[in-house]
């Protein structure tokens, strides 16, 4: 079984921001036809036939970490830019240092957030197969929490 990953993209300043976007965005994957007409929602990019990408990333010195309607409006923002399909978004807010969890669930796969305010740190969790573009988030993700550091690790799931 193969492991395909990338090193982390550490982003302190907007011109890294910048060129960490550019960095992460890839075109949008391609959905094979099967010989009886079904899709197949696994993706081929660049030579590799893999289920999607998932995205982990880390979000410090960021902001609005407690305040579940931003964290709500953000993840569906980054699901419409993704171009994914929300099924259901449920969301807990912990008390009392106010936290809050959280998951979308996609017709693609999902996102996933915690978040940790007293810390400044958020990690999420973007996995998505298909036509989906999970790197899309990211700029969504760092601009509405205000984060100064974004990291980003990917894993290449299902590859072979």
């Amino acid at each position: 079984m193969k492991h395909h990953s990338l090193a982390q993209i550490g982003v302190s300043t907007e011109a890294e921001a910048l060129a960490a976007r550019a960095e992460v965005e890839v075109q949008e994957g391609k959905l094979a036809d099967h010989h009886d007409g079904q899709k197949d929602y696994f993706v081929e990019r660049n030579g590799l036939r893999y289920a999607g990408s998932h995205l982990i990333i880390d979000l410090w010195q960021a902001e609005h970490l407690d305040d579940i309607t931003t964290i709500e409006l953000t993840l569906r923002r980054a699901i419409k830019a993704a171009d994914a399909t929300l099924l259901h978004l449920h969301l807990h807010e912990f008390s009392p240092n106010g936290g809050i969890s959280g998951v979308a669930v996609l017709a693609e796969s999902h996102i996933s957030i915690h978040t940790w305010p007293e810390r400044g740190y958020a990690a999420i969790d973007v996995f998505m197969c298909g036509a989906a573009q999970p790197h899309k988030v990211v700029p969504i993700l760092k601009h509405a929490f205000n984060a100064r550091t974004v990291t980003i690790g990917e894993q290449m799931r299902g590859a072979f």
